[in-house]
């Protein structure tokens, strides 16, 4: 039977031939377990895999919205939260709820100071500020709760600017951004003096941790230089973490955590007066699947501070070695100083050497590092499956390095072309490209056939 139906089969297919179709149609996705991705799955070992598989299923069919009906589910996240809190120096009046992922957590913390602003400042045009480099899901936020997202420039070091942070502060901003590390360059924000700010202007201070939430903890117990960036930093009220990156957790699975209870209460919901009863929902979904919860919790109580400390030695050592690699290869640089080592971006500084199509090159290599813009660079997330690649990636580099020197024509092809055009298209044709990403997207969600 084709694989590009558009309607429910009239009569069910055998179990077995649907399972061979699951098989069949993922043979087109990238091979992430053989260290060919450089994004979207943080994996830490078969073993550890198979575990999270055996915490989800036995939750499989338990739902998160009622914290009466499964208890469970109720401690499960509870013990997670708690968790996250103690590793981020959060006292114990600290308080926050598991989400399904980075960005529902930031829209949380979003909405939470959009309503404490509103009760407690008495702001009514609500405003955020945040550096360049912030995670889009702020402005996702921003867009589906009517804040203003007001962004400043990134320093030399691709660091946010406090200083023009803190002339964006005005009477109707309710908070500020600052990442740990941010996601294009993972270099870490100047967050003690961003907490100074927010403290001396009375506003909200998120944190977004959601990518190094649950590495760099374990990275400064290693003994590398991590400036403080948790709640041991006064004015950091809120923070993000996502248990499904480094916490190595089945995906469906992020903490937001404040440093008190008193602030978490603006991002509940209550209802009282709908006639199907009292309904509570301390996050942006409705039903919450028990088993992303379920999971997070067993990846904490296994992999322990032992696995994560010998884990993160292994990452930070894989990282190093992949940035000292690109490094020494004439034309490349790495951009500013990755704090994790596990997650950077590099550029060219060779006027030959156009990135995207060294990007587009490895692509053809079997190689998926991403691209990003402004400044052009490619951009790589080093994780376990990247244990038996970094000499063979840096060959097929250097070798696509010197390709693309020795064929400029390759700039104007492929995804290179693509990119090029909207990393040099001006700000006021912005909308030009959003219509011509919206169409891409609008294809991808075709069915087959």
């Amino acid at each position: 039977m084709s694989e590009s139906s558009r309607s429910i089969p009239a009569r069910g297919r055998a179990r077995e031939e649907v399972l061979a179709d699951l098989e069949r149609i993922a043979t087109s996705d990238v091979d992430w377990h053989a260290g060919r991705a450089f994004s979207l799955v943080y994996h830490a070992s078969d073993e550890h895999s198979a575990l999270l598989k055996a915490a989800y299923t036995r939750f499989f069919s338990e739902n998160g919205l009622n914290p009466l009906a499964f208890e469970s589910l109720r401690r499960f996240e509870a013990e997670v939260v708690a968790m996250t809190a103690t590793m981020l120096h959060g006292g114990p009046e600290a308080a926050g709820t598991m989400t399904s992922g980075g960005s529902e957590s930031i829209m949380m913390a979003v909405k939470t100071y959009r309503d404490w602003g509103r009760a407690k400042l008495g702001v009514e045009r609500p405003e955020l500020v945040l550096p360049a480099s912030a995670h889009p899901a702020f402005f996702k936020a921003c867009h589906y709760l009517m804040l203003e997202p007001v962004v400043v420039p990134l320093t030399d070091d691709f660091r946010a600017d406090v200083a023009a942070m803190g002339a964006a502060v005005t009477d109707q901003t309710v908070a500020v951004v600052g990442s740990a590390p941010c996601y294009p360059y993972g270099v870490l924000d100047p967050i003690e003096e961003i907490g100074a700010l927010a403290a001396e202007r009375g506003v909200g201070f998120h944190v977004d941790g959601c990518l190094g939430g649950f590495l760099l903890p374990w990275v400064e117990r290693l003994g590398h230089p991590v400036a403080p960036w948790d709640f041991r930093v006064d004015g950091v009220t809120s923070i993000s973490a996502d248990v499904h990156k480094y916490g190595f957790a089945a995906k469906g699975a992020s903490t937001i955590t404040y440093r008190d209870a008193d602030l978490r209460r603006h991002q509940f919901y209550v209802s009282t007066d709908w006639v199907g009863g009292i309904y509570i929902s301390p996050t942006a979904a409705g039903t919450r699947p028990g088993g992303a919860i379920a999971a997070a919790w067993a990846a904490l109580q296994t992999m322990g501070e032992d696995g994560y400390l010998e884990l993160a030695e292994r990452i930070v050592d894989l990282g190093s070695r992949m940035i000292d690699g690109i490094e020494a290869i004439p034309g490349l640089r790495v951009l500013g100083e990755p704090v994790m080592r596990s997650v950077f971006a590099f550029a060219s500084d060779d006027e030959q050497v156009n990135i995207f199509a060294v990007g587009d090159v490895l692509r053809r290599k079997g190689w998926h590092p991403d691209k990003q813009i402004r400044p052009d660079a490619l951009h790589m997330m080093i994780t376990t499956p990247h244990v038996d690649v970094v000499e063979p990636f840096l060959a097929d580099l250097a070798e696509a390095v010197e390709t693309v020197r020795g064929h400029p024509e390759l700039a104007t092809q492929g995804e290179a072309a693509m990119y090029g055009m909207l990393s040099e298209m001006p700000d006021e044709q912005q909308g030009d490209a959003d219509d011509f990403v919206l169409q891409v997207l609008d294809g991808l969600y075709r069915p087959e056939g």
